[in-house]
């Protein structure tokens, strides 16, 4: 089986941008849906009184993903350097924040476990849950 890919193993200085942005271009139909996605997800979110809170960090992940997809597109038609450089950039960016992401749910998960554990030892400690005779 031969890598399509295989050739950027051995990337040299003289390959184009074009090339090199080739395997990212693949995909940019699927960056675009996940995009789409992110920014509908959004906008149901901002429906509530709560979510319209928190409904920007969806839709500004789908514009990051949409724009990136865009340059990405871009950087591999007519092999501009500047907008692989973008494309790339936004990825970075939409890393980080889902990292954030998953570092504060982490975080909260713990905090929930902990909180409700304690619940748990005060009920077990006071005789254990209610009994309605």
């Amino acid at each position: 089986m031969s890598d399509q890919f295989a050739s950027l193993s051995q990337a040299e200085s003289n390959h184009s941008v074009s090339e090199l942005s080739q395997p990212l271009a693949s995909g940019s139909g699927w960056m675009k849906f996940v995009g789409i996605m992110f920014i509908i997800q959004g906008a149901i979110t901002a429906i509530t009184i709560v979510g319209i809170i928190i409904a920007w960090l969806p839709i500004w992940i789908g514009v990051l993903l949409m724009q990136s997809a865009g340059s990405i597109e871009r950087a591999q038609l007519s092999g501009d350097a500047v907008a692989l450089k973008e494309a790339l950039a936004k990825l970075k960016t939409y890393f980080v924040i889902q990292g954030v992401l998953y570092l504060v749910g982490i975080a909260l998960m713990v905090l929930y476990f902990i909180l409700f554990g304690a619940i748990f030892a005060a009920m077990i400690k006071s005789g254990g849950f209610p009994h309605t005779d």
